[in-house]
């Protein structure tokens, strides 16, 4: 809802006052409730009277040059890395960040390569390059992360960086595969303006450490780069790095995660059952749900629903298949999907225990490359209508989908580990219950999503940040276990700077 005039015209009404008395009124917060028969907005203003709205000043105004000051390294340049290489030059650090993949705009290249011929690059893909994996996985920026620190902050730097101003209001805010890549250079530009440093293809291949501290990295096998401190932003795809850690005896656990599948929908479908209007209103978002269920002791879930949105392949090495969503800034397509999961529980990764702490990343990359032997060598992903999965049985044929490398009837029961198939199959029914439409022969089951969150956890001090063995090293973001999306990624490397910050004095 973006009409000013009708909302200061209500505001007027509510606070019985001439509009011409309403000096300004300010959107705080909006969102959309479709409990009954006809949706509609929820607006929350300020309204100023005898005086004039004054936005906060940029925080970017407080920007000053790091160029000779003390240097931090940051692993990745995800949300994680950049957001932290932000608040460092704010709190006067100079960031250097090392990325694997390349620059935003030529990692395009790399995607159309695995969207069209199946060719999958290790070090560029949906996964890693600059922005990381939400530039091109859709860009939402929900988050229940509240305790985490200021979700606000996070978002006014985006909107600084050419975010819409819509994104401060929303109640579920949303950038869009097609928006977040100026932003994410823009982030960059402002790291170099003030002194600060982001490298491509810098492949982080060994850790310099000296009396069990972290002292510095090696790139590419023969540059050695060293700081005091080490921030670890890689995500939750690299897994090199986890293995990396454990050849030189740093900590880390193991996690429990989610795997399963992504379910697509047609779009009008989905607005029928959520708005009552298979052809919106031109007003109304295309719509969303959220579903979870309890099904033999775990959680089945709803994971990343992208209402008009793309299915995309977010493969990170070859030999497998993996499976994400994605949506545009309008959120057109004619189709929905959302990751459909279930929760992976320590306990049930026994039949890979031979491999230590990294029991769940073995049972998630088996399952993937389970996935893609079955075909041909491409990036083309087995797939059934959801009322077939649920039956363990071959569909005739496939709906329509928005996947580029295109889909094939298999046997995607079969393929999932027995467990995982069996909660899916009984936590899809149940969704078809709770929201009558869900549980279509329009649906289809696409597999496979096993990429919801990182298998292992690299442990901190929780008042410092700082690993609890390796002093220097600082886990961040979603690939130490520290967060879970877009936002909370952000917010996680703005703590890890202030908590480098005092770890320099």
């Amino acid at each position: 809802m973006s009409d000013e005039a009708l909302i200061k015209e209500r505001v007027a009404q509510q606070l019985r006052q001439p509009i011409g008395q309403l000096d300004a009124v300010h959107v705080l917060r909006r969102s959309i409730d479709a409990r009954g028969r006809s949706p509609f907005f929820r607006v929350q203003v300020a309204a100023y009277l005898g005086e004039a709205y004054q936005p906060e000043p940029a925080i970017l105004d407080q920007f000053k040059p790091v160029d000779e000051a003390p240097a931090v390294l940051i692993v990745g340049a995800g949300p994680a890395g950049m957001f932290a290489a932000l608040e460092l030059i704010e709190l006067g650090l100079k960031p250097i960040i090392l990325e694997r993949g390349k620059d935003v705009r030529t990692r395009r290249r790399d995607l159309r390569a695995i969207q069209q011929f199946g060719q999958v690059d290790p070090h560029s893909n949906y996964c890693f390059g600059e922005g990381g994996a939400g530039t091109y996985s859709d860009g939402k920026l929900y988050t229940r992360s509240h305790k985490r620190g200021s979700i606000e902050k996070a978002l006014r730097l985006l909107v600084e960086h050419g975010a819409a101003g819509d994104i401060l209001v929303d109640a579920h805010p949303h950038i869009g595969s097609n928006k977040l890549p100026n932003i994410v250079a823009n982030i960059r530009e402002t790291i170099l303006r003030y002194g600060g440093e982001v490298h491509f293809e810098h492949h982080v291949t060994d850790f310099i450490m000296e009396d069990d501290a972290m002292k510095g990295v090696v790139v590419n096998d023969n540059l050695e780069l060293r700081a005091q401190a080490v921030i670890l932003a890689t995500g939750h795809s690299a897994r090199d790095i986890f293995y990396l850690l454990h050849r030189h005896g740093v900590p880390i656990e193991a996690k429990p995660f989610a795997l399963g599948v992504r379910i697509e929908h047609p779009q009008p479908l989905i607005d029928q059952i959520q708005y009552g209007q298979r052809e919106r209103e031109r007003e109304l978002p295309a719509s969303s749900y959220r579903l979870a269920s309890q099904v033999g002791g775990r959680g089945v879930f709803s994971f990343c629903m992208c209402p008009g949105g793309l299915v995309v392949p977010a493969a990170t090495a070859p030999g497998e298949l993996v499976v994400n969503g994605m949506s545009m800034s309008r959120r057109d397509s004619p189709y929905a999907n959302s990751g459909t999961v279930v929760a992976v529980e320590l306990e049930d990764l026994a039949p890979y225990a031979q491999h230590g702490v990294f029991a769940g990343l073995a049972f998630q990359q088996a399952v993937e490359q389970t996935f893609f032997q079955h075909g041909d060598g491409s990036q083309r992903s087995p797939a059934l209508r959801l009322p077939d999965f649920a039956q363990g049985r071959i569909s005739a044929t496939l709906p329509g989908t928005s996947y580029i490398p295109g889909l094939y009837a298999a046997p995607v029961h079969e393929l999932l580990p027995a467990a995982i198939y069996d909660r899916l199959r009984l936590g899809v029914q149940e969704f078809g219950r709770k929201m009558k439409g869900y549980f279509t022969e329009e649906a289809t089951v696409i597999g496979t999503e096993s990429r919801t969150s990182s298998p292992i956890k690299i442990p901190r001090d929780r008042e410092t940040y700082m690993h609890e063995q390796v002093p220097g090293l600082f886990p961040c973001g979603e690939g130490a276990g520290y967060a879970g999306g877009i936002i909370s990624a952000a917010m996680d490397g703005q703590n890890v700077a202030r908590a480098v910050q005092r770890f320099y004095g």
